[in-house]
């Protein structure tokens, strides 16, 4: 373990073996960090912050600070959950939970890249990228193995699929299906086969999930109806990921992106 000699670090965190903390940084009371971590100088880790091991956290990234929240309590204990090997890049913001005792998530192997903001209550699946200034609002949650291009922003409350992929500067205000590419205002612009063949699924998976998204986007119509109505033919959602998109729009609060082209492709 090291720590420059500049840096605070509150007498009741815990500091894991291996852990090298960089001149000016600060770590409040309470904070865990696992091992062979890096905190790079004029970094803030907060009270109510866990890392996990080998989290890198870069210069000038303040991690469980309040929520941007009007009326929050600021008294209310929250925190923050950052997953093993995550990478945090330079000018990160990642806020704490509004509701006590409960945490914003950033799951294993993320990777945020300079000043990407991840407001309270979000929950990251693992393995999921934030390029450059993507903005995530409250409450957002995101499905593993998704990349979000930089500048795009999300609004609270919307749901981000498994392996989906959001273009840069993208506006996003509705939930986006998982698998799918999505770009500008809420459209929808096919399937990520990138992702898809990156993530290892099979033809017999593709080709299910190319029939479920024709039945869903072609046509127009309310793609939730007609999801269910999908779901309920045998010739639909054969694969578990055929199903998975499916079952993806049973829920949600914000409706869903909607197709400015009809390719499956």
């Amino acid at each position: 373990m090291s720590i420059h000699s500049t840096a605070i670090v509150s007498e009741t965190a815990s500091i894991g073996e291996g852990t090298s903390i960089g001149p000016y940084a600060l770590v409040e009371d309470g904070v865990i960090v696992g091992k062979g971590c890096t905190i790079a100088g004029h970094a803030v880790i907060r009270k109510g912050v866990v890392l996990g091991d080998n989290v890198s956290v870069d210069s000038f990234s303040v991690i469980g600070g309040a929520p941007q929240s009007i009326g929050f309590d600021h008294s209310i204990e929250s925190g923050v959950v950052v997953g093993n090997d995550t990478i945090i890049r330079e000018g990160c913001t990642i806020h704490r939970s509004t509701t006590a005792g409960e945490n914003t998530v950033i799951g294993e192997s993320g990777f945020l890249m300079s000043q990407s903001h991840v407001a309270h209550d979000c929950k990251l699946a693992a393995s999921v990228i934030l390029a450059n200034n993507v903005m995530l609002a409250g409450h957002v949650t995101i499905g593993e193995k998704v990349f979000v291009g930089g500048g795009a922003g999300i609004h609270q409350n919307c749901r981000i699929g498994a392996y989906a992929m959001v273009a840069g500067n993208a506006s996003v205000a509705a939930d986006v299906p998982p698998y799918v590419m999505t770009a500008e205002r809420n459209q929808a612009h096919g399937l990520n086969m990138v992702g898809l063949r990156r993530g290892g699924f099979d033809q017999r998976d593709i080709t299910d999930l190319k029939r479920c998204y024709r039945a869903v986007y072609f046509g127009g119509g309310n793609l939730k109806k007609k999801a269910a109505e999908a779901a309920r033919e045998h010739e639909f959602g054969t694969t578990s990921t055929g199903a998975r998109f499916l079952s993806f729009f049973e829920a949600g609060k914000r409706g869903f992106v909607q197709s400015s082209m009809e390719s499956g492709d």
